[in-house]
């Protein structure tokens, strides 16, 4: 079995091309062999008649056993079988290292032993030994054009000798693509490396799990269009904070915090919004975003986007929050999974409002729908815990005027 990739351990011979009692040529194609990478063609590169096949089609032997016996017809092999198998193996192997230098000739037919073959259900591929396909490259003669006088059809070396290239259908011209390999390293910000820490400590020590829910926005959609026709201007983002402050206030342990040995479960809602800037993203806080109204949340969060974007923050701004909001929604994302961020036990990852057909009183309508999904904090929120809290942010999106009473 010949070691045909720098990985390879053992291989197992998908096809024989050849049985026992066969007379085989140098380069005749004796089996296809899959190793861990491919499925390679494998010649012969002696003569002689086929003795013995050492592994059958669709078995697995190591690197080295042995595949198959070529010999002279009438030969008696059942000695070297019997006995004389590893030491066989042994001698192969002690020439090897003291083998003189390959000539470059016998190094580019030894070299052209295998070649990758693609498998596929009905046998159209063009067939070719390697060393052939090489000559044939090299003389720019197109294979489809000389006919073989191997197995099958297969063309081999002395084709390619023989042929006389005024019968050949002149090579399309090949595009010679050259690119060049470029990069930059860009060094890691302050900003970034504290993300990276901080998101890294909360995935690796905080074993997470996600609660999925599709929410029908076609009221929040109304809602907000009417508020608009009055002057008053609320996001899609807003509906959500306010919402999930809502929800919250009902649900104390998905608004709580691990704190090692005890858990705090917070009584204020303190909602961190995640917002995109150019070294990362920041979280400032919207403090007790439950006893505020969408008008307010919707102006601080816009000033404070805008301090974040300009880098004005101040620490003040963006600590103590108690759950976060992350909303990927206007970039098109339709779901994601967010990380927790520390101390909070969950963070809400807001998906994209998109149109599509849904059922309506038993009939087919457009209908606008949005997922949302919850990372929870396993050690401090269990899966009916975060189930409860999402139901009730689902019923409170699909029913706005909570929102404003």
């Amino acid at each position: 079995m010949p070691r045909l990739s720098d990985t390879m351990t053992d291989g197992t011979v998908a096809v024989w091309h050849k049985k026992v009692g066969d007379v085989v040529s140098e380069g005749d194609l004796l089996a296809e062999i899959e190793t861990d990478k491919a499925t390679m063609e494998f010649e012969s590169f002696q003569e002689g008649v086929l003795l013995h096949i050492g592994v059958e089609e669709g078995k697995m032997a190591p690197v080295d056993s042995i595949l198959a016996v070529l010999g002279d017809k009438g030969e008696n092999i059942e000695e070297l079988l019997k006995n004389g198998i590893s030491e066989q193996i042994e001698e192969v192997s002690q020439e090897t290292e003291e083998a003189p230098p390959i000539l470059e000739e016998e190094k580019e037919i030894n070299d052209s032993v295998t070649v990758p073959v693609e498998q596929s259900s009905a046998d159209t591929r063009l067939k070719a030994s390697p060393l052939a396909k090489k000559m044939a490259s090299e003389k720019g003669i197109d294979l489809r054009t000389v006919s073989g006088s191997g197995d099958g059809g297969r063309i081999v070396k002395k084709d390619i000798e023989s042929f006389v290239p005024s019968a050949a259908t002149p090579r399309p011209p090949i595009a010679l693509v050259s690119g060049e390999e470029r990069f930059e390293e860009v060094p890691v910000s302050q900003m970034r490396k504290t993300i990276a820490k901080r998101l890294s400590e909360s995935k690796f020590t905080a074993p997470h799990f996600y609660l999925t829910i599709d929410v029908d926005m076609d009221r929040a959609h109304e809602q907000r269009e009417a508020l608009k026709q009055e002057g008053v201007k609320v996001s899609f983002n807003d509906l959500v904070i306010k919402a999930s402050a809502m929800a919250l206030k009902n649900h104390p342990q998905v608004n709580s915090s691990w704190m090692g040995d005890s858990i705090r479960i917070n009584h204020h809602v303190h909602m961190g919004v995640a917002v995109a800037v150019e070294d990362g993203l920041l979280v400032p806080v919207v403090r007790h975003a439950d006893l505020k109204g969408l008008q307010t949340i919707s102006a601080e969060v816009r000033e404070m986007a805008g301090k974040a974007r300009d880098k004005k923050l101040q620490p003040s701004d963006w600590e103590g929050n108690t759950f976060t909001i992350s909303n990927l929604g206007m970039f098109g994302i339709e779901e994601f999974t967010a990380i927790v961020n520390p101390p909070d036990a969950c963070i809400l990852a807001v998906g994209a409002i998109r149109e599509e057909a849904v059922v309506k009183n038993g009939a087919v309508a457009v209908g606008r729908r949005m997922k949302m999904t919850l990372s929870c904090d396993h050690r401090v929120v269990d899966g009916a815990t975060g189930s409860a809290f999402l139901k009730e942010l689902k019923e409170n999106l699909e029913l706005p005027i909570r929102m404003l009473l």
